[in-house]
């Protein structure tokens, strides 16, 4: 997909106070750790992860979607030609109505603006900012907004409470539990809007995306008790998910007519260190081209790209001028490669 005429006006996000580190984490298991004989250090050495945020305790997906959704707003100053608002997280406040409804009201959109859930695992924001961007190219929007409001603590805390509770828990359970371990928190919100409202802003210009949903059995996650758990298997999902980069990513480029070497930067959905290395090398791209996060925000699902994206050009890491790629990949598998030149 090309695009010609839409534009980022802007890129916000909400960031919790509360710093949870991962040998905080381990610290809990430390019944389960004895039993099975394993020092603690492992969920930091095995990820990269040093910590993630939190935020308070039954925070809802709509509150800090809303924060963040607000600032973008006021960013752009095109509150009032908001057509649609687009709410992506994996999280919602419930199954219905559309978490996109609560979003709405809060920010006070109008009636003519209208609202929905998007909803594909880590790549909603991504999967939204492109369908907004074939309404606005197309002309029946002048401008779109997608919020996202990952609030992780539940699946964190309900991982760590049903592993204490299995006594038939060993090495196999814990590793396949580590991947919801490495959840954090945040929310995000973007503003698309027709190029000739928003000047100056950075220009979304290509998008591709593709599906390898042979995969869809590597990674699941349910209500469960207070919370959710999830399984997964997180090597056989890293190497299918860094191959289905591969594969978007050599399309994309040859689709734009762009090259490898005419791309400044890359923003890329993170997981973990190994994660983000493999997906790098598999797209043939430079690490120091990319700007990571996961260290010290964990995996923020959906908001992860749009988070990383917004805090590289507060860095300076990324300036006016550039051609960017950014990478969104989420669990099913889905791949979805969007171009922006700054």
């Amino acid at each position: 997909m090309r695009f010609e005429r839409v534009a980022l006006a802007a890129v916000e996000y909400v960031l919790p106070q509360e710093r949870v580190r991962s040998d905080e984490l381990e610290r809990r298991l430390a019944p389960l750790y004895e039993r099975l004989r394993l020092r603690e250090g492992r969920l930091e050495l095995m990820t990269g992860i040093v910590e993630r945020r939190f935020f308070p305790p039954a925070t809802r997906s709509s509150t800090v979607a809303a924060q963040a959704g607000r600032a973008a707003l006021e960013r752009s100053g095109l509150g009032a030609r908001i057509g649609l608002l687009v709410h992506a997280s994996v999280c919602r406040d419930f199954l219905e109505p559309a978490t996109a409804s609560v979003v709405h009201h809060t920010l006070g959109l109008g009636p003519r603006c209208a609202a929905f859930d998007l909803s594909n695992a880590c790549l909603g924001f991504a999967n939204s900012l492109l369908l907004v961007a074939q309404q606005i190219e197309s002309g029946a929007l002048e401008a779109g907004l997608v919020v996202s409001g990952e609030c992780g603590r539940a699946l964190v805390d309900e991982t760590l409470r049903a592993l204490l509770a299995n006594p038939q828990a060993d090495k196999h359970t814990l590793k396949s539990a580590f991947a919801s371990l490495t959840i954090g928190s945040g929310a995000a919100a973007a503003v698309l809007a027709r190029a000739d409202l928003a000047p100056g802003a950075p220009r979304l210009v290509r998008g591709l995306a593709r599906a390898a949903t042979e995969h869809h059995v590597l990674c699941h996650g349910d209500h469960a008790g207070s919370g959710m758990l999830m399984e997964t298997d997180s090597e056989a999902l890293m190497h299918a998910g860094a191959a289905l980069a591969r594969d978007t990513f050599d399309e994309f480029l040859q689709d734009a007519g762009w090259t490898r070497e005419s791309i400044q930067r890359v923003v890329t959905h993170q997981v973990g260190v190994a994660h983000r290395k493999l997906v790098l090398g598999h797209m043939g791209l430079d690490l120091g081209i990319d700007f990571p996060t996961v260290e010290t925000l964990g995996n923020i699902g959906s908001v992860s790209l749009p988070l990383s994206f917004a805090r590289a050009r507060e860095a300076g890491f990324i300036e006016r001028g550039q051609r960017v790629a950014l990478c969104g990949i989420g669990s099913g598998l889905h791949c979805l490669i969007l171009g922006v030149e700054t």
